[in-house]
């Protein structure tokens, strides 16, 4: 279980860090969930700015594909039971990370964001439940509803420790997401385009564990979520 909640640990601060990427230095949208977007979507059609309506259908319209992209794919994958979806998704991420970083500062914005919303939204589709406890890796909404939820459980049950353990996870999501959206802000206001390799400290490390896991770990156990 340890292993599997290092892991959301890693994945959320990943999702904050490519939030904040994104708003800071690539056009001032949030690619690592679509609710603000959709805010500032809803904004502009009220205000008749159909030029920023249309820019923002771009992000958004990328996450629902990237959605459906990783469902298709996680069933194809499944069926040759060499590697998890989970752990091929996640080299996925750091190829794509690479690559963006090397890119031009010429390179359109949309670029960027189609590419980070798409695997946010495969991400967030993918990595779904922790032992059967529902996470999320690129927003914290569910996150801060849970942990309030769990702990006020808690209070009216004293003796029931897990409603206090659960809402201690989901507050340690909560505070890794805000983490991950210090230092990607930071590494921007350095680096700026390049700061997205920052990223790949955590997606390393993440893929490290997927990697011993389906390879050793549990190898007998690829058919399982």
């Amino acid at each position: 279980m340890e292993t599997l909640w290092r892991c959301f640990l890693l994945l959320i601060t990943v999702g904050g860090f490519f939030g904040a990427y994104t708003f800071s230095v690539k056009g001032g949208v949030f690619c690592n969930a679509q609710t603000a977007n959709i805010v500032l979507f809803g904004m502009a059609l009220g205000n008749m700015d159909w030029s920023r309506a249309a820019y923002l259908l771009i992000p958004i319209s990328s996450y629902f594909i990237g959605t459906m992209v990783s469902e298709y794919l996680a069933l194809k994958i499944k069926k040759y039971r060499k590697l998890r979806w989970d752990t091929i998704l996640i080299g996925i991420e750091i190829i794509t990370v690479i690559i963006l970083g090397l890119l031009p500062s010429s390179v359109p914005d949309q670029v960027f964001q189609v590419t980070i919303n798409f695997i946010c939204a495969m991400q967030f589709n993918t990595f779904r439940q922790a032992e059967k406890v529902g996470m999320a890796t690129t927003f914290v909404t569910n996150h801060i509803r849970q942990t309030g939820s769990f702990f006020v459980r808690w209070l009216r049950k004293r003796h029931e420790k897990k409603y206090l353990n659960r809402s201690l996870r989901h507050l340690c999501m909560i505070l890794c997401f805000i983490a991950g959206a210090i230092f990607s802000t930071v590494l921007c206001a350095y680096f700026k385009d390049r700061a997205i390799w920052g990223a790949l400290i955590f997606l390393v490390i993440l893929q490290g564990d997927l990697l011993y896991a389906d390879l050793v770990k549990e190898k007998e156990l690829l058919d399982q979520v």
